[in-house]
């Protein structure tokens, strides 16, 4: 693990008051959670995605779609937030201590899981969407699921219908040809320009619009720190890169600050 470049980040975040932490598909990753794209284990490898993620998709085949996701919520459920997304949970509380002032910390995530809610995160902004907030596929209006926990076995079910008007539930993620919702990519345009530094975490930064946010922030002058195992799209826009998973290299940040 770099300890240097997270020095480095430490130094910088010690100074901040607003911080924005990226995270993308590697976060959940490491808590067993599958990657939608590159390797052969990924979640799109497995499945035909015009079928599973996209509204041509819903059309034909609702009930299959619908299964599969509560399949995908279930396997959430099933998974426990890693030390990453608990570190991040900490961070304002713990330069709080250092600082003696407030510090805010917000997530934006292009995950649809709920770990970072999870792990204690209170401010989160999801770009894609989340596997727990369904909405009616007619009027648009929130949705429920049906009582219990999701069976994961089943190939085909019932999507509940909208109370309010009796339309199909369908999954609250944002599929293939729809557009990312307006209003959290413009919350999370805001965080950015007004934050003093911006981790990037477990993303590829290949999907956009979500991959303008840590280009956006370096282009601001922001303090822009990758903490991913790889070097991804986002690298060459970051100030430092640490080459470590979140799961190892964020608690590690996070002792840095405490013992300051």
């Amino acid at each position: 693990m770099d300890t240097t470049a997270l020095q480095k980040i430490a130094d910088q975040l010690i100074q901040a008051r607003r911080i924005v932490v990226f995270t993308g598909a590697g976060m959940s990753a490491e808590s067993g959670i599958a990657t939608f794209r590159d390797k052969p284990d990924s979640l799109w490898a497995k499945f035909n995605t015009r079928e599973m993620a996209s509204p041509a998709g819903w059309r034909e085949d609702k009930y299959r779609v619908w299964a599969w996701y509560e399949g995908r919520r279930g396997a959430v459920l099933e998974t426990q937030p890693h030390a990453g997304h608990i570190a991040v949970a900490q961070l304002a509380d713990t330069l709080r201590s250092v600082h003696g002032h407030a510090v805010q910390v917000d997530v934006v995530t292009q995950n649809v899981d709920n770990l970072h809610e999870r792990a204690g995160s209170s401010s989160v902004i999801h770009l894609h969407g989340s596997l727990f907030a369904p909405r009616c596929a007619a009027c648009a209006r929130p949705g429920e699921f049906a009582p219990g926990l999701p069976d994961q076995t089943l190939t085909h079910l019932d999507p509940p219908e909208c109370q309010h008007c009796g339309g199909y539930i369908r999954p609250g993620v944002v599929w293939f040809g729809e557009s990312m919702p307006e209003k959290e990519f413009r919350m999370a345009e805001d965080l950015v320009d007004t934050c003093n530094a911006m981790l990037v975490i477990g993303t590829s930064g290949v999907v956009f619009p979500a991959a303008e946010l840590p280009i956006n922030a370096h282009q601001l002058g922001k303090f822009v720190a990758e903490i991913n195992p790889d070097r991804s799209e986002v690298s060459g826009y970051t100030t430092v890169e640490c080459r470590a998973k979140a799961a190892q290299g964020l608690p590690q940040l996070l002792d840095m600050l405490k013992n300051r």
